[in-house]
Parts: structure tokens; C-alpha cells; sequence
């Protein structure tokens, strides 16, 4: 599968972070159905022992209607987190949009709903300048 425009640009901003990137793509196999979710990374917290580990489905966003990627985005984490809650129940899943497209269309009444209501976690990236803007969820 081809990596989103934006890959390099939201990997970089994980790693200045201080993420590890583990695995790009991540490959995954649930019911005889296989999925390449776009990174995984981890991060040791040292004042809690542990690492947080996570997935991220990066998304441009970048066709004519906001609603049609939606609706191919949501599909898509949808499908990946069920997979990954069966076999890697202690990644958390990620999906990463454009900061400009987060402001247009993330923060629409209906949007946010949506994000509610399918617990949504996001990362907004800033397809201009670079780096991470923000984590929801």
C-alpha cells in the first residue's frame, strides 16, 4: 500500500517526541484478514516503569469532500482497532490529520460527535510546519 504524502512528516514528529518507531507498517492478521496500519511506535515512561505503545493510521485528507475521507478514515481505524484489540490489546490506535483539516472539519458539531461516539483517538499534525500540534483522546 502507498504510504500517505504526510508519513515522513508525522514519523519525524513522533520521533522528536520521543517516540521509538517499531514498525513501518505495521503488520497485522485478524481472521484471515491482513491490515497494514501506517506505524507503530513506543515510549518508555520512566516514572511509571512501563512503555505506551501505540498505532497510527496517518490520513491527508487532502479530496474534494472532507465527508467522503471521513468516511473511508473512519472505516479504516474501525477496522484496525478491532484487529488490533485481538491481537495486541495494549496498543492504542491513532488516527493522524492535518491540522488545517482538524480546524475545518474536525470541529464541526457533527465531527465531534463522531469522535465521541467511536472514541476516537487523534493526532494533529501541522502539514506546513511540521511537528505534532495536538492529542485527542
Amino acid at each position: 500500500m502507498a504510504k500517505d504524502i504526510f508519513h515522513d512528516l508525522v514519523r519525524a514528529g513522533l520521533e522528536a517526541e520521543g517516540w521509538s518507531i517499531t514498525a513501518d507498517p505495521l503488520y497485522l492478521s485478524f481472521g484471515r484478514v491482513n491490515f497494514e496500519v501506517d506505524l507503530a511506535a513506543e515510549r518508555v515512561l520512566a516514572a511509571e516503569r512501563d512503555d505506551r505503545k501505540i498505532a497510527v493510521e496517518i490520513k491527508s485528507f487532502l479530496r474534494s469532500s472532507f465527508v467522503t475521507d471521513f468516511y473511508g478514515a473512519l472505516g479504516q481505524f474501525l477496522s484496525y482497532r478491532l484487529a488490533l484489540q485481538r491481537v495486541e490489546p495494549e496498543r492504542e490506535l491513532f488516527l493522524a490529520v492535518p491540522l488545517e483539516t482538524y480546524e475545518r472539519f474536525f470541529s464541526l458539531e457533527f465531527t465531534q460527535s463522531a469522535i465521541q461516539e467511536y472514541s476516537l483517538r487523534l493526532i494533529v499534525y501541522d502539514s506546513e510546519n511540521g511537528g505534532l500540534a495536538r492529542w485527542i483522546g
